[in-house]
């Protein structure tokens, strides 16, 4: 959450009673330093009737960080493992008319957390939704990144089957926008290399970890350096991987099939698809279907 230092820099809080309208507010929190948050959503969380969150302890000392009472409100886990049966309790309370506050473990609701099918309840129950926004690990990776953000995407985490995954970075490195992936620390090796398989190591990257927290770090570069810097590094904290945009596909289908037939004098079908799709910045799963039909047709 924060910091000792940050946790002593709170004193008191500018939070104030509000009215609130009855519905489900999604409230964003701090990803690391617990002054993140917006006075917007202190308010709300010391107004709302009713209080959830993905992590009853995080919100708890977030609220006690910032000097709000939980009082008699009832605070109710909601997660992915209790999601069906914690839903019909909330929108109970949403029926009766009353204010409820939602919050994640850190960052904004809904993205890479439980919320949606919270908030695809509300709405198809027809209560208002509200979104209190703030703090975001994706946009603030994407911030840091120095790579392009006027189009962009976020992929959330990667599949975690082989076959699933090598499908799901070929689909990603063709995008002509910036993309931004959850990652945990002990798999961003695993990631970083079949990203180097399927992008090449030219490709631009951003990784990003622990941000706005103590140990803050970003490493920008081509792919193959950001490797070589890691490579003998045990990583902690939350990672965030920003992965710039691929190139428009503007080379033309024979010198594709050219460069394939002479990789394929020398190379498994595989590998010679690894190498030219490297080699032109093109996505490796299109040009080993390209390689499979030279091999069916002789060359």
């Amino acid at each position: 959450m924060s910091d000792g230092a940050d946790a002593r820099a709170l004193t008191g809080t500018p939070a104030q009673a509000v009215s609130l309208l009855p519905g489900l507010y999604f409230v964003a929190t701090p990803i690391g330093a617990a002054r993140d948050i917006t006075l917007r959503a202190l308010d709300i969380l010391l107004s709302a009737e009713v209080l959830a969150a993905e992590d009853t302890r995080t919100a708890r000392h977030l609220m006690e960080l910032h000097g709000i009472a939980l009082g008699d409100r009832p605070l109710l886990a909601y997660h992915d493992h209790n999601g069906p049966a914690q839903r019909p309790r909330i929108l109970a309370a949403l029926a009766e008319g009353k204010s409820v506050a939602y919050v994640s473990d850190a960052g904004s609701p809904l993205v890479a957390d439980p919320g949606y099918q919270l908030g695809r309840a509300a709405i198809e129950a027809g209560h208002p939704v509200f979104a209190a926004p703030g703090p975001s690990a994706a946009l603030a990776a994407l911030t840091v990144s120095g790579l392009a953000s006027d189009r962009f995407l976020f992929a959330g985490f990667p599949p975690e089957k082989s076959g699933a995954r090598a499908r799901w970075l070929s689909d990603l490195v063709a995008l002509e926008a910036t993309v931004i992936v959850f990652e945990s620390p002990k798999r961003v090796h695993r990631l970083l290399g079949e990203l180097l398989e399927t992008a090449g190591g030219d490709r631009q990257v951003a990784l990003c970890r622990e941000l706005t927290k103590r140990f803050e770090e970003v490493i920008r570069g081509p792919l193959a350096e950001v490797i070589d810097a890691l490579a003998d590094r045990t990583l902690k904290g939350e990672v965030v991987l920003v992965i710039g945009r691929g190139a428009a596909a503007e080379i033309a289908a024979e010198d594709v099939e050219a460069a394939l037939r002479e990789a394929l004098t020398r190379l498994r079908v595989k590998d010679a698809a690894a190498e030219v799709a490297g080699k032109l910045g093109l996505p490796r799963r299109a040009v080993y279907q390209t390689a499979l039909k030279l091999e069916d047709r002789g060359k």
